[in-house]
């Protein structure tokens, strides 16, 4: 095996798993990445390279295929999980279904937040999440500023959120349906994992009727408060703004948002 399969090693033999294809890594998190066959299943190999991401991994198994990729083993650093035979949501919505996609994100969430027999995971505040905003003397998100501390101020709907749902991370199982993957999971208002719907997928989705619209689809089908998912969308673009001035990337998608909202007042 190559050096790239050297992490991956231990778990390729603890679990009798067949490589499939090349290591990737994934960008953000810089967790790895590895296809696989274990037995007659296509699966995929993760390799955590934090504490979040390997919380992650129990909060998937805890979900147990409902809502979110079946796990088929976890241990340490290491999850085992079916593999999606489809991708993932952007080509739908770049070749116009956008309420389609809008309709399965929103399925996907719900079956993520319906109640378990069990209790879930113990998972951080959704407070910590925002402490780059919170603490953020940018003048440009004063507003987004009070509105997350508004909010999180008063909870609602306490529940085991999966805390990065877009467009990319709700894939194609085949007969399963469209699942979850990539979990952050936070403890907090559940309707915090529909906000980071509307800056995406791209830019281009990002404009003051498609932000209407599906403002006015999540909060039927999720049976949200508009005026509520309206202050979390806000809150979340605010948090985006700050996450990527804080590394120095393009905030240009959660801008746009930003814009849309403060020019409605």
């Amino acid at each position: 095996m190559g050096d790239d399969l050297k992490d991956f090693e231990p778990w390729l033999a603890l679990w009798t798993l067949a490589p499939e294809g090349d290591v990737m890594s994934m960008p953000v998190t810089r967790s790895r990445l590895l296809p696989v066959r274990a037995g007659e299943q296509a699966a995929m190999l993760k390799l955590a390279h934090s504490a979040d991401e390997r919380r992650g991994a129990s909060i998937m198994a805890w979900w147990d295929g409902q809502g979110a990729a079946p796990v088929l083993a976890f241990q340490d650093e290491a999850l085992l999980m079916l593999r999606a035979p489809g991708g993932a949501l952007v080509p739908m919505v770049q070749a116009g279904g956008d309420e389609a996609a809008t309709a399965t994100l929103c399925q996907v969430v719900a079956r993520l937040h319906a109640p378990r027999g069990s209790a879930p995971p113990i998972a951080p505040p959704l407070e910590n999440l925002f402490s780059a905003l919170l603490q953020s003397g940018d003048p440009t998100l004063t507003r987004a500023r009070s509105v997350a501390s508004g909010l999180l101020e008063t909870p609602r709907d306490l529940v085991l959120l999966h805390g990065d749902i877009h467009h990319g991370n709700v894939l194609d199982f085949g007969p399963a349906g469209w699942l979850a993957i990539d979990p952050w999971g936070l403890a907090g208002e559940r309707a915090y994992d529909y906000a980071n719907i509307f800056p995406n997928p791209d830019l281009a989705s990002v404009t003051p009727d498609r932000f209407a619209a599906r403002l006015a689809q999540i909060a039927q089908t999720a049976d949200l408060e508009p005026a509520r998912l309206r202050a979390w969308a806000h809150a979340h673009a605010g948090l985006s703004a700050a996450w990527h001035t804080q590394d120095g990337t393009d905030p240009a998608k959660a801008r746009a948002v930003l814009v849309i909202l403060e020019a409605a007042g």
